[in-house]
């Protein structure tokens, strides 16, 4: 069965077509390359509305059936940085590790890292990762929690996820 994947690209100037979304192409790019089961992706840009974006993860969640939602952007702390705390919002259980490492890892590229504030959660079958908006940090971030992604999504009742493991090593508990 198809591993299903929304990336969900949060922001007021690229939803207006003032600049051209990077983050969710980068995160395409990304797992494209990664992944070695069959998946497909649902892919929005859409500004930072609060009722709006929770309203697009639960569609992707609960109407598109998502095993995993990516959504990149609005993790500052600006005013319209809002993901977080609609993603929280939609959530059932919260996974805080998941941005504590972000975060952890990110400081060793920049020191503004303390400042995002990416977070994890679980809606139904579905696992809901705030990654940021720029496709550098982006992939700095996904490698160290990717990791934990498919055993996650196992443990919740999502799809099957596999991964080259010459390019990155999964947790698979022993039996």
């Amino acid at each position: 069965m198809s591993v299903k994947i929304g990336i969900l690209t949060i922001s007021d100037r690229a939803s207006a077509g003032i600049y051209t979304d990077k983050g969710g192409p980068e995160i395409k790019r990304i797992l494209d390359d990664w992944l070695t089961c069959e998946h497909e992706f649902f892919y929005e840009i859409i500004p930072d509305d609060f009722e709006l974006v929770k309203s697009k993860i639960c569609s992707f969640a609960d109407n598109f059936n998502c095993d995993l939602i990516f959504t990149t952007g609005g993790t500052g702390p600006a005013v319209r940085d809002i993901t977080p705390e609609a993603t929280e919002d939609v959530c059932d259980k919260i996974l805080p590790g998941f941005g504590e490492l972000m975060r952890f890892e990110s400081l060793k590229f920049v020191p503004t890292a303390i400042l995002s504030r990416q977070t994890a959660g679980i809606r139904g079958k579905t696992l809901i990762v705030n990654l940021p908006g720029q496709p550098k940090a982006i992939l700095e971030c996904l490698t160290p929690i990717f990791p934990a992604i498919p055993y996650c999504v196992d443990l919740i009742g999502g799809n099957f996820i596999t991964a080259d493991e010459t390019k990155i090593k999964i947790f698979r508990p022993k039996k």
